[in-house]
């Protein structure tokens, strides 16, 4: 039986807590709007890992690793990623904001730096326990067009103090 803990209304994340998480993320591969968001986008799937630290009340820096399938198309080879984020959790409604950067590399020809915005929910099942449904954008330094990507994520937060 999973209990919910309904009374939780205070969002504070004190400093000094340590978070842990997984993800499933999936994501538009090319932004051209808008008649081709329906026709010729190539959707990917991933899967990761993500752990941080609160540097103060509500603020904290995390660092993820991600693997990414692309579905479609044989000649994409998967992708691998490294990132940074800060993240900032607003108290009064549980929504945080997060920015960072990721290094995605695929094959021996593909790496690119990729600068990203998030927005999410941290869902607080109990006091240490959250599900985190997001919303993030990320800008490809290799190529706009081809590889700059708007997607969903769905975490399961971690949070030990």
């Amino acid at each position: 039986m999973i209990y919910f803990d309904w009374k939780i209304k205070d969002y504070r994340v004190p400093e000094g807590c340590w978070y842990f998480g997984g993800f499933k993320s999936s994501t538009i591969k090319k932004l051209h709007l808008p008649k081709s968001l329906l026709t010729e986008n190539e959707e990917t799937e991933g899967r990761g890992a993500i752990g941080g630290y609160f540097l103060a009340e509500n603020l904290a820096v995390v660092g993820l690793i991600g693997y990414n399938h692309v579905g479609g198309d044989d000649e994409t080879p998967d992708r691998v990623s490294l990132g940074v984020q800060g993240r900032y959790y607003i108290i009064q409604n549980g929504i945080y904001l997060g920015v960072g950067a990721t290094y995605k590399h695929a094959n021996h020809n593909y790496n690119d730096i990729m600068p990203g915005v998030e927005i999410g929910y941290a869902f607080f099942i109990n006091r240490h326990v959250t599900i985190e449904p997001a919303v993030y954008y990320e800008q490809s330094f290799k190529d706009h067009s081809k590889f700059s990507n708007v997607g969903l994520r769905l975490g399961l937060g971690i949070y030990l103090f």
